[in-house]
């Protein structure tokens, strides 16, 4: 099976998708003769023309309007914003129009559109552009919002957002676009709505979503030196949310820590450690565990940025007190 990088697994899965439907097309900030801000869009300028691959002035509000009104008029457009720190400048757009026509219409008026680029913090950019805004989207009826983590996840679930006909929130990274997986070269998607074991396990269960990915698996192989197996739940979709898959692997385990790269208020991870609280609560064996970033703006100091975020020592910490180990 071939290995591929992550930006590599979202520029094969956009190809095949537009050769599959000329109805889908490309649009935002730098997408064709730049080839995108981070290369994901390299060579399908060349292939599909300045008709498929849009490049937009820089204006996200005034793109991602006319991207939903042509998902109204019947095409699939794909909006690459060049980070979702610029895409505040268009919430009113996708919370207000993209998210509500479907159920104000009664179904009449569908919204076939996915916004995708990266989310969360990256390295040196401060405060103003390391915001990781899932639970901003998560929160509004009416989006699907899905955070893959590996190649292989990115590639199908954008195929499965592209066709889906509700407006999709698409979260990537910009320090996973060089990671590497396996990915096949035959078609295949990954349902909407499904978690994914990454690592079975029967002591604790670390509930994760993107980028703190590699931080549980870090973790977890640590861990599994001192004797502890963590089950890492990788959750892919954050609306739908697979709440069968979380309790599953708590009921199992009896521990659960909740890892997520935002901030802690009102947060994907506290709202999962609430379900997962309410829901498992006779299955567990001690308190819910959140490890988020800290709820403070990104410093620019490098050392105080790797500080805020989640991370493997973090993890194995709140492990080690759900354990009663510390």
């Amino acid at each position: 099976m071939p290995i591929i990088t992550y930006r590599e697994a979202l520029r094969h899965a956009m190809d095949e998708e537009m050769a599959r439907d000329g109805k889908v097309i490309l649009l935002g900030e730098e997408v064709a003769q730049y080839q995108g801000a981070y290369k994901v869009s390299q060579g399908l300028w060349e292939k599909y023309g300045s008709k498929r691959v849009i490049d937009t002035p820089i204006t996200e509000e005034g793109f991602t309007g006319a991207a939903i009104g042509a998902a109204m008029a019947g095409l699939r457009p794909i909006v690459e914003w060049m980070t979702f720190n610029f895409s505040l400048q268009a919430i009113d757009q996708v919370i207000n129009n993209a998210a509500k026509y479907r159920y104000m219409s009664g179904g009449q008026i569908k919204t076939p559109i996915v916004f995708r680029g990266p989310n969360g913090p990256a390295e040196y950019l401060a405060s103003q552009h390391s915001q990781a805004l899932q639970s901003f989207y998560a929160h509004c009826p009416g989006l699907v919002v899905l955070a893959p983590a590996t190649p292989y996840d990115a590639k199908g679930l954008l195929k499965s957002a592209i066709r889906d006909d509700n407006p999709v929130v698409f979260l990537e990274g910009e320090m996973m676009y060089a990671w590497k997986g396996e990915v096949p070269e035959e078609e295949y998607l990954v349902p909407i709505g499904k978690a994914d074991i990454k690592r079975p396990g029967k002591d604790v269960s670390l509930i994760v979503h993107s980028k703190p990915l590699k931080a549980a698996q870090d973790a977890a192989a640590e861990l599994a030196k001192a004797g502890i197996d963590a089950e890492i739940v990788d959750l892919r979709s954050l609306r739908p949310l697979d709440e069968k898959a979380i309790y599953d692997s708590v009921k199992k385990t009896g521990r659960c820590v909740v890892i997520d790269e935002s901030w802690p208020v009102a947060s994907i991870g506290s709202w999962v450690a609430w379900l997962v609280s309410k829901n498992c609560f006779d299955y567990l064996d001690a308190p819910v565990e959140l490890v988020s970033s800290e709820d403070v703006p990104m410093p620019y100091n490098h050392r105080l940025e790797l500080a805020v975020q989640p991370s493997a020592p973090k993890i194995i910490e709140a492990v080690k007190k759900v354990m009663y180990l510390g």
